[in-house]
């Protein structure tokens, strides 16, 4: 993609405003906390590895202008800005993820001064940069192995360059499979209420001139069924020890169709997304978000002003809905509690599979 996520640029985060997506090309300068925590509020950054990266980024900007020697004061305001930045949304895991990583630096170094600390701290958040654009790459090389000619798929919300910072998980695997000369289409749900299939996967498949048609969320049965669907390639936002996958909404009612007609469904993320502290995705955290988006868009209001409205930003899918996920590591198969143990080299707690 030509068009960077996020970056660092010399003393503070430079990053798209993706509510601009696709008529506006802006970038928001954050300069201060402040700034940032709103920004990955209103989802101008959104994807779960994207927040990872911020987080990182995150805590080099809270304390960069730290002033003084002193260890202990330091370290505190390093924890400060890290609960800081994980309320800002409580769903990714890698957001956390990336926090621990931070303060684990401190850690691991104990006897080191402050200005040794946040050499350190760079360091760290620029390889959690530099692992992202990385993974994404090995995912993609994996996935495309189950992408064929001829073939049409699926996705939905955005889980692509925009979610990253270079290539994207689940369109990541078509970027892969089109650097393979694979010729094959796919079809993108709009993703209400907040659009993010509509406006940005579909910008960010179109630059890259893959063959994309856009759909409401409510015809992928009849587009599964009639247009003979190969496929269904998602994200995650956090995976659970035995495998069931946060993703943003409607990616349920996705599993649960290409399950009716007999239609693989991929789960494609790193594994910064899979948290095995968590036995199943009945423990995942589930973000609600304003009325206002689904009462309508942009500024238009389509529904009664004072409708009730239930808002989730996510859904599980449970793991018996899921084929395999797709991870840099390779492809894991069920039984997942097993292998995603295998895989990563910690047994979880046995877990009850989420309904």
């Amino acid at each position: 993609m030509a068009v960077t996520t996020i970056q660092w640029v010399k003393d503070h985060i430079k990053l798209i405003d993706q509510t601009r997506l696709p008529h506006d090309i802006v970038y928001i300068d954050c300069h201060d906390l402040k700034t940032l925590w709103d920004a990955i509020r209103r989802l101008s950054v959104r994807g779960a590895p994207a927040l990872g990266v911020a987080a990182g980024f995150g805590v080099m900007l809270g304390v960069k202008d730290f002033p003084g020697a002193s260890q202990d004061k330091f370290a505190r305001q390093v924890r400060q800005v890290c609960d800081y930045i994980g309320s800002s949304r409580p769903t990714a895991v890698n957001l956390f993820n990336a926090l621990d990583r931070m303060k684990a630096v401190l850690e691991r170094n104990p006897g080191a001064s402050v200005a040794q600390w946040k050499r350190l701290l760079k360091e760290e958040a620029f390889l959690i940069y530099e692992e992202d654009r990385q993974v994404c790459r090995s995912m993609g090389r994996w996935g495309a192995s189950l992408i064929h000619d001829g073939e049409k798929v699926m996705t939905i919300c955005n889980a692509g360059a925009l979610a990253t910072v270079d290539y994207g998980t689940a369109l990541g695997v078509f970027y892969a499979a089109q650097e393979q000369g694979k010729i094959f289409s796919v079809y993108a749900c709009e993703t209400r209420p907040l659009l993010q299939g509509a406006r940005l996967t579909a910008w960010e498949l179109m630059k890259a001139r893959i063959d994309i048609t856009l759909i409401c969320d409510s015809m992928a049965a009849t587009v599964m069924r009639d247009k003979r669907i190969a496929a269904v390639f998602t994200g995650a936002d956090r995976i659970a020890a035995n495998g069931d996958a946060a993703n943003k909404i409607g990616t349920y009612s996705l599993a649960v169709l290409a399950r009716h007609h007999k239609i693989p469904f991929y789960v494609v993320a790193p594994r910064s997304t899979f948290d095995l502290s968590l036995q199943s995705g009945a423990q995942i955290p589930i973000e609600e978000r304003d009325a206002s988006e689904v009462r309508g868009f942009n500024g238009q209001v389509a529904a009664p002003r004072t409708v009730k409205v239930f808002n989730p930003a996510f859904d599980v899918t449970g793991n018996r809905l899921i084929t395999v996920i797709i991870t840099e590591h390779g492809i894991i198969k069920p039984p997942f509690t097993r292998n995603i143990s295998r895989v990563f080299g910690k047994k979880p707690k046995s877990c009850r599979a989420y309904p």
